[in-house]
């Protein structure tokens, strides 16, 4: 999540501790919408576990400019 929470700073000015709760409320928001088991994919993937999600975070900087 450090990347993503990173990339969120340097995009936006916020603090990385605001960064890091926008984070994990769009997390939260995507596990409640995902299967169960993708959205514990996803969550250890950002995680820095990897699981099923290789270069998500890069599809995600792509996304966001990166």
């Amino acid at each position: 999540m450090e990347k993503i929470t990173s990339m969120i700073v340097e995009k936006t000015g916020i603090s990385e501790s605001q960064a890091e709760v926008a984070v994990k409320m769009v997390l939260s928001f995507l596990k409640d919408k995902m299967p169960e088991g993708l959205g514990n994919e996803l969550e250890g993937y950002l995680n820095g576990n990897g699981g099923g999600f290789s270069g998500i975070a890069d599809k995600l900087g792509d996304i966001l400019g990166e």
